[in-house]
């Protein structure tokens, strides 16, 4: 696939790790055999997915003159963070709508992304009610901005457009040429679902090079219809964007919804014990709302046997670990 002709700006600093993660895989009964690509070692502020996306998005902006950024997500949203993060690093102003999904959720003085937003010099923050219609409270938000004489450039919740989903097409060719250099089969890769960006471009990035490895996806907030469609919707814009003529069928998109729990953000137990084992078989941090979720899912679908005997599973780590220090009290309870 050519990405030359969208403008980029070049944030990563080469492949990120794929990892063979052996104890854990022993410690699930060893007949799968676990792997992770460490997406959470990214550049910037505490690492994630989204810079992938970013790459494009804030490359967009910059091509059209824009010198403020503004964009949405969960009151502790490692996207928010990273556009935060991303925009210092331009000298572009950050503008950002938090969404309060669970009410009384925002505390202006909590610790984890919150704190973070306030070191990288976000220049507003606007708390809406959950249910919000966040691109029309951007909008808004862009209006009274242009107003000032200020040329602002909406960044939609997740980056997850055709422009940001980009990144994740280009990740999964990189996936595919890391196996190959490492001579790994991989019988099938598991994501986190959420704003879709990740799960579309890895689907078209992996269908764009005839990789031939299915992906599924573990929603963290959605039902598995509602999230399979926008997935699919998303993957088929993308598929357009980058010429990927094969075409998208629905059933390429796959999600499991059993993992969601009360609600997108709101902890479950098999979040915390996803996160735990990680932590103390691998020494490697999740957070609670994205990757602990998605981590839970692949940890129940290893145990019912969802994969065959000996197969070896590929997990995308999106990152996130910095909002772990907001739940706290969660992983202290008990």
């Amino acid at each position: 696939m050519n990405y030359t002709k969208f403008p980029r700006r070049k944030y990563l600093q080469g492949p990120t790790p794929i990892e063979h993660l052996p104890s854990l895989s022993n410690a699930l009964g060893g007949d799968v055999n676990i792997y992770v690509k460490r997406d959470d070692l990214l550049p910037g502020s505490g690492g994630g997915n989204k810079t992938r996306k970013l790459e494009f998005c804030i490359a967009d902006a910059m091509e059209k003159g824009a010198d403020a950024i503004i964009t949405c997500g969960a009151v502790q949203s490692n996207h928010c963070r990273l556009t935060a993060a991303w925009s210092a690093k331009e000298g572009l102003d950050c503008h950002l709508i938090l969404e309060e999904r669970v009410k009384g959720s925002y505390k202006a003085d909590a610790s984890g992304n919150n704190f973070l937003f306030e070191l990288l010099d976000v220049q507003s923050i606007g708390v809406v009610p959950g249910g919000s219609d966040m691109m029309a409270e951007m909008k808004k938000k862009a209006e009274a901005l242009t107003a000032q004489g200020k040329t602002a450039y909406i960044i939609p919740g997740g980056a997850s457009n055709p422009i940001g989903a980009t990144g994740y097409a280009v990740c999964a060719e990189e996936t595919m040429n890391q196996l190959n250099d490492m001579h790994l089969g991989i019988d099938h890769i598991v994501v986190p679902s959420g704003s879709a960006g990740t799960h579309a471009g890895m689907v078209v990035g992996m269908i764009g090079v005839n990789g031939g490895i299915p992906i599924s996806g573990v929603n963290v907030s959605r039902k598995k219809d509602v999230q399979e469609e926008i997935v699919y919707k998303l993957a088929v814009e993308l598929a357009a964007r980058l010429g990927v003529k094969s075409g998208i069928a629905r059933e390429d998109l796959v999600c499991f919804d059993q993992y969601v729990g009360p609600g997108y953000s709101l902890p479950t137990e098999s979040m915390v014990a996803a996160v735990k084992l990680f932590a103390k078989t691998e020494a490697i941090l999740l957070d609670p709302v994205y990757s602990g979720k998605a981590a839970a899912g692949l940890l129940d679908l290893v145990r019912k046997g969802h994969f065959p005997k000996g197969a070896n599973v590929l997990f995308l780590h999106t990152g996130g670990s910095p909002a772990l220090y907001a739940y706290m009290d969660t992983f202290r309870q008990g």
